[in-house]
Order: C-alpha cells, then sequence, then structure tokens
C-alpha cells in the first residue's frame, strides 16, 4: 500500500489536536452599561471541538489512564457529569475506541443528554434532589456502574490531579500569554474545582499578586452553602473535590441563579455572545470584580461552555418565567400574594417523615387546608417537593383509621401542587386552578408560597371597578 503523503501544513491531523488555544475577547457594550472603567474580557471555551472547557482535562484524564494502564483498547468510560465533561471524554472514546456510560442528574437540560447520546453514548438519568451517598445519587449510581461493566474506568474528575494539571499546563499560560502578563484578575465558576485550581497556579507562579475569585451558585459549598438548592448546571458541589485547592483561591462570590441567568441572557442580547448559565454566574461574578479593580484592572473570566446547550431552558421565556425568573405581565401572581398581606410564614411544609398528626396540627394552627411536602429544610429547590397533603384527604384516610395519625406523611401524601411563576398572569392562576386545589408559587426557581382559589379570588373581587 502506498504511503499516504503528509498533510499540508492548514489541516490538522485530529480534532483533539485543536483543543485549547481559545480566544480571548472584550466585551464593551457590558462593560460600558455596568460603569466598568477597566478592562474586563472573557476567554471562550466555547471554541473547544466539544463546545467547552472540560475537553482539556477529558484529553489528560484519558492520556494519564492509558499510561498508567488503568485503561485498556476496548474498555468503557463510566462518569457522572452535567454533560461537557461527558462530551469531552465521548469525543476522546471516539478517536480512541472506548464506550461511554455517562451518568447525570435530572436537572441536565435535555439537549444535554440528546448531544451526549448522539456521540454513541450510554445515559442514565438519576435525581439531583438526593445527598452524594445516597444510593440513587449520580456518584453511587456510577460508582456501582463501574464495578458492574468489565473494563470499566471511571476518570473521576473530583479527584482526578489530572484534571487541574490540564489548566495549570494549557489554560493559564495561555491567559498569562494573551495578556501580556497583565492580567490582574482571574474569574471562574467552581466546578470539580479543576479548571480554577490549575489556572490560579499557573498565573500565580508568574505574578503572585494576580487575584483568583470563584464564582459559585447561592447555596453551594464553596460559598458557605450546604450544597442546595441551585439550578445553574455545572458549578457548585454539595462535597468538597480534592481536586479543588482552597488556599490558592482569593476569594469566592455567591450568585444567584436569577442573576446567573439574567446575566446570560444579557450576554446574548447586548455582545451576541451566547453562554450557559453557569457562564452567567461567572460573567456576573466578573463585573462586580470589574467594577472594584478600577481603571488599572485587567480582569479576565473563563466562559466555560456554550448557551446552545440550554435553549429550552435559560433562553425559553416559557419556562424562566415558569421557575419565577421573568416578569410577564402587569397583572402578575406577585399581586396577588402582595394583596394578601402574609401574616403566613413565607412558605408552610411538611417533611416526609413527619407524622400525620404533625401534619393536621400545622393545617389547624394556621388555617389553611393543604401544604406541600418537602425534602430537606428551606431554602427549597422545586425538585425536592415530593407532594402535597390537603384537609380533605387527610380527613377521609383518619375517618377510616385513626392510626394514619401516626403514620409518616411520606406513606400518605397526594401528588404534588401544579407550579406557577410568581411574574406569570393572574389568568393563568386561575386557568390552573380550575382543576387543582393549589398552586405552588416559584420566584427565583425556588417554592416561596402556596396559592389558592380563596387569594385569587379576594384579589379580583377588590381590585374589580
Amino acid at each position: 500500500m502506498e504511503a499516504r503523503s503528509p498533510s499540508p501544513p492548514g489541516i490538522t491531523g485530529s480534532l483533539l489536536d485543536l483543543v485549547g488555544h481559545t480566544p480571548l475577547v472584550r466585551l464593551p457594550r457590558l462593560i460600558e452599561a455596568d460603569g466598568v472603567e477597566g478592562d474586563l474580557v472573557v476567554k471562550l471555551e466555547t471554541a473547544n471541538p466539544g463546545g467547552s472547557v472540560k475537553d482539556r482535562p477529558a484529553i489528560a484524564m484519558i492520556d494519564a489512564a492509558e499510561q498508567a494502564g488503568l485503561l485498556r483498547p476496548g474498555g468503557t468510560i463510566v462518569e457522572p457529569t452535567s454533560g461537557n465533561t461527558g462530551v469531552g471524554l465521548a469525543i476522546v472514546a471516539a478517536q480512541r475506541g472506548y464506550k461511554c456510560v455517562f451518568v447525570v442528574t435530572d436537572k441536565v437540560a435535555p439537549e444535554k443528554i440528546d448531544l451526549l447520546r448522539a456521540y454513541g453514548a450510554e445515559v442514565v438519568v438519576c435525581p439531583v434532589a438526593v445527598a452524594p451517598e445516597d444510593p440513587r445519587s449520580y456518584y453511587s449510581v456510577a460508582e456501582r456502574l463501574v464495578h458492574e461493566i468489565p473494563g470499566a474506568y471511571r476518570p473521576n474528575q473530583y479527584a482526578n490531579p489530572a484534571n487541574p494539571a490540564s489548566h495549570e499546563a494549557s489554560t493559564g499560560p495561555e491567559i498569562w500569554e494573551q495578556t501580556a502578563g497583565r492580567i490582574t484578575h482571574f474569574v471562574a465558576g467552581v466546578g470539580t474545582g479543576g479548571t480554577i485550581t490549575g489556572v490560579a497556579r499557573a498565573l500565580k507562579a508568574r505574578n503572585p499578586a494576580v487575584q483568583v475569585v470563584g464564582a459559585d451558585p447561592e447555596g453551594s459549598v464553596y460559598s458557605g452553602g450546604s450544597g442546595r438548592p441551585y439550578l445553574v448546571e455545572g458549578i457548585g458541589e454539595d462535597f468538597w473535590p480534592t481536586t479543588y485547592d482552597p488556599d490558592i483561591i482569593d476569594r469566592v462570590i455567591a450568585i444567584s441563579d436569577e442573576e446567573s441567568f439574567l446575566t446570560a441572557r444579557r450576554a446574548a442580547r447586548e455582545e451576541g455572545l451566547l453562554i450557559g448559565g453557569s457562564g452567567g454566574t461567572a460573567l456576573a461574578a466578573a463585573l462586580r470584580v470589574a467594577k472594584e479593580a478600577g481603571p488599572s484592572g485587567l480582569v479576565v473570566c473563563l466562559i466555560p461552555d456554550s448557551g446552545r446547550g440550554y435553549l429550552s431552558r435559560v433562553f425559553n421565556d416559557e419556562w424562566m418565567a415558569g421557575y419565577g425568573f421573568l416578569r410577564t405581565c402587569d397583572r402578575c401572581v406577585a399581586a396577588v400574594l402582595d394583596a394578601r398581606g402574609d401574616a403566613l410564614p413565607p412558605l408552610l411544609y411538611v417533611n416526609p417523615e413527619h407524622t400525620v398528626r404533625e401534619a393536621v396540627e400545622l393545617l389547624r394552627r394556621h388555617g389553611v387546608s393543604q401544604v406541600p411536602v418537602v425534602l430537606n429544610e428551606p431554602p427549597f429547590a422545586a425538585a425536592e417537593v415530593q407532594g402535597a397533603v390537603d384537609e380533605l384527604r387527610l380527613m377521609d384516610l383518619v375517618a377510616r383509621d385513626p392510626a394514619v395519625l401516626d403514620r409518616p406523611v411520606g406513606e400518605v401524601m397526594g401528588q404534588e401542587l401544579p407550579t406557577i411563576g410568581i411574574g406569570q398572569p393572574v389568568e393563568l392562576a386561575v386557568e390552573l386552578l380550575d382543576t387543582a386545589p393549589a398552586l405552588l408559587v416559584l420566584s427565583g426557581g425556588r417554592p416561596t408560597a402556596v396559592l389558592t382559589r380563596t387569594d385569587v379570588l379576594s384579589f379580583l373581587s377588590s381590585s374589580a371597578p
């Protein structure tokens, strides 16, 4: 067979050779609108072949596994992921002949799941509202699959030193060179901690004065939370990965889901830059840092992925309004709650382990007819709502068998209440209440109140001419 002639210099030999060397770009409109005196630029990791920053550690982790003999020809890569690491690993797997099984939570956007499957991966979906040690969690399921599948290897991006090492060797030096060493601040979202840790090591080795700032979803452990609740995908954690080095990070800023999503939408509409929700988290934090940095500041914000994986959520007006992130009307659900003049706590609830007797006492004490059944303690995520109890159902059950009073609520609860966003129209509430006894109101993505037919009727009658 005749030898293949060398490729012309303009042709890259493999898709993997295109990973890295992503561009920096200034955001002039956001800078002007927010009164930033210095400079704010973003590093567009969307330019990687898999569309995200995770392509870098994906290659590094598989290289390390092959060299150590942990992954052999024909093997299977198993990894819990929010999507981006999975895509990076799937690209490497396609190039090198491996199979892939990825475990995701049910808060991951459906287009991300479809994307992983497009690369030929098997995807297992797990509930998000469970503890890491729960056998149903995506960490536990991934670990179980590794033991069940012959020839399986789990890169474990949360503990793999190749993860931060890939950024120390590539992302950090690129930023230093692209800014000619003028960078004063680096801002990135914190997920596994690999990106911010690796970049911090590279930058501080060159100039210890460079400030490294983590952007974290409100509720995540990095900014002092318990690990819940938040809707932003891909960053924030409910445990401390060993790939994160807190000693090298100068500051962590907590950003709400609402600010993250609205900032991502701003970037698209004001700069033509389509970024994901976690990119919105990082950019929101970077705008704060850039304002503080003054005229001499050069802030670099890492954008981890594109907004194309979030079109059904962050960039969908109906989804945003339904979770209480957007106001879509003049006469909204918020007005009904304001008119109610709540003497009640913001949200009455019971946990699944509470007894029916305790639920009945709560209903009686506050004069309400139904409450949601929710995991954990407030603030809650919508995904943590497990069902609801109402006085009619409980009355029927107790009448039939008084022993029900000492049973856990989780054994007798009914279906979850339908949800409505606090910024959605009262007319939608009327429509939903035609078939539901009450609605669970979401604000900023979190359950905030129960809205009843009486509430809406009182509002409509008081506002009628």
